[in-house]
């Protein structure tokens, strides 16, 4: 049977929502375990080219004017990729991360195919069936301190220390559900706006006078096309009526 897994990539995502088609990471925090000894740390905030939602704000405490000097996504993805190297990924919810982080390589022309190890996966199978299996429940259950929730790098020192003391606690026992699992996400590289696209979409938020809720010229083509069908949805074509939509506003 092969090792159970200790040398690995810790990593812990901020993301605008839970929709890796739709949402953009905010914040990346990872720490590259060799032997169960945390070697290097690696940690950034990321320009989502869009206007942070007050419930993103309030949970993470990550600011507009925070992410607004942050570099994009396409500069950060390539150095990221290079400090994981080739060791499993350890995560609350891994694939969450995974999909996210996968689909910025592949939008980037990078191949990107990992294993990994999931630690909500393995308190669902080791911890009380009563006792909840948030990463924050989680952690109060198995005695891992520290402050900062729901900020990327606290959040991936805390993951790293919840699988030592998972492996510690239950590994003689389960070293069979400490194994890397290959993690899969699926994905084909997203193009970018077309010209038009982009023109027909300026040329509907300024006749309806609405505020864009993202940078404009940083959609793919599918966002593009998205949010061109819900500005039609709900205020209609040009020449047409008015309405609301979640996320764009009129101008006060």
């Amino acid at each position: 049977m092969s090792a159970m897994v200790n040398s690995y990539l810790a990593v812990d995502l901020e993301t605008t929502g839970l929709d890796p088609k739709r949402e953009k990471i905010i914040e990346i925090g990872a720490l590259r375990v060799l032997d169960g000894q945390v070697q290097e740390t690696f940690h950034t905030l990321i320009n989502p080219r869009r206007k942070l939602r007050s419930e993103t704000i309030e949970l993470t405490g990550i600011t507009d004017e925070m992410v607004a000097l942050a570099p994009d996504i396409e500069e950060v993805i390539g150095r990221f990729l290079t400090f994981s190297q080739e060791i499993p990924l350890v995560g609350h919810r891994i694939l969450f991360d995974y999909s996210f982080l996968k689909r910025a390589a592949v939008n980037q022309g990078l191949k990107w195919e990992r294993e990994g190890v999931d630690t909500l996966e393995l308190c669902r199978a080791l911890m009380p069936p009563e006792k909840k299996k948030s990463l924050l429940a989680a952690c109060a259950y198995y005695k891992v301190e520290g402050g900062g929730w729901h900020r990327a790098l606290a959040d991936a020192w805390r993951t790293h220390e919840l699988y030592q003391k998972l492996m510690t606690g239950h590994g003689t026992e389960h070293p069979e559900r400490f194994l890397a699992k290959r993690l899969s996400y699926p994905v084909k590289r997203e193009q970018p706006a077309s010209k038009r696209q982009k023109e027909r979409l300026q040329e509907l938020l300024k006749y309806h006078r609405i505020e864009a809720p993202v940078q404009i010229d940083y959609l793919t083509r599918n966002e593009a096309s998205r949010l061109t069908d819900q500005v039609i949805s709900a205020y209609g074509r040009l020449g047409t009526g008015t309405g609301q939509m979640d996320g764009v506003q009129k101008p006060r």
